[in-house]
């Protein structure tokens, strides 16, 4: 049976941490604060933004919901972000995305400054990343990803790392900070030759390619550590969720696994806190 890398203790041990860091903050007359942009309803955005204001409240963290209509305008939306980027008061950013197709998204991505695009929205905190630039912020699931292997102490230097997935959301940014580690990173995707193996092989197998339990038993070996970033509507049960990952038919296989849900999920959430967090220390250094 492999050990289960769930992601509660991990969340806790960052929430203990950043608590001390936000008093800090706050003993200098600054209270951290966190933007969130959010043009309509819907369900997944209502119950991210719901699990933001939980943990910002756990830690003290400040924030402040801009919310729009669905048929808000691209003028009135670019107002909106322009505004919000320019108060003192607001330290990180995060606007909820996709936006409505009326909308060009990517001039208003280009609105957020870099300094408080806690969430790798725009191409200039992209850039960043790529470029090893410690000032720019990952998204927040490949660094959970990260927070995860280190808080169970997975070494990476040296190891052979397949990633599943080439999105500009987890998987190019979880390889380079997995670069950043002095792992050897593997980025495979639908049209790589030998997937199986390619997978088989690694010591470390990072599934991001959202196709509910693509990885089955073929792709894995013993001792190797899983870590699976999917969330996908399980098609074996309505109503439930699962990983890229078939963790029944895995996890008896692997060393490590993280659960979906309960694993790198969970600690998404305090990832956009740490990194508003220190968007504020470094805005007020």
């Amino acid at each position: 049976m492999a050990e289960k890398l769930k992601g509660k203790p991990v969340a806790d041990a960052m929430k203990e941490e950043l608590i001390g860091r936000v008093e800090a903050l706050k003993a200098r007359g600054i209270t951290p604060k966190l933007g969130i942009i959010r043009v309509g309803a819907r369900p997944d955005d209502l119950f991210y933004e719901g699990g933001i204001k939980k943990t910002s409240d756990g830690i003290g963290l400040a924030y402040q919901v801009f919310e729009h209509p669905e048929d808000v305008s691209q003028e009135e939306l670019e107002k909106s972000v322009t505004a919000v980027g320019a108060d003192s008061s607001i330290h990180g950013i995060l606007m909820f995305a996709p936006l409505p197709k009326h909308l060009n998204e990517k001039k208003i991505r280009s609105l957020i400054p870099v300094e408080k695009d806690v969430d790798c929205m725009t191409l200039g905190s992209a850039g960043k990343v790529f470029a090893d630039d410690l000032t720019g912020f990952p998204p927040c699931t490949p660094t959970a990803c990260m927070e995860m292997l280190k808080f169970y102490n997975i070494p990476l230097k040296g190891k052979k790392v397949t990633v599943v997935g080439r999105s500009m959301v987890v998987g190019k940014p979880v390889a380079m900070l997995l670069l950043r580690e002095h792992a050897t990173v593997t980025i495979c995707h639908s049209r790589t030759e030998n997937l199986e193996q390619a997978c088989a092989d690694a010591d470390i197998l990072v599934a991001a390619v959202g196709r509910a339990k693509m990885i089955g038993p073929s792709y894995v070996k013993p001792g190797q550590v899983v870590i699976d970033v999917g969330i996908n509507e399980d098609p074996d049960n309505p109503g439930k969720y699962c990983g890229d990952v078939d963790f029944e038919a895995v996890e008896p296989i692997v060393e490590k696994i993280t659960p979906v849900p309960g694993g790198v999920g969970s600690v998404t959430t305090i990832v956009l806190c740490k990194h508003t967090v220190m968007a504020c220390e470094m805005q007020n250094s």
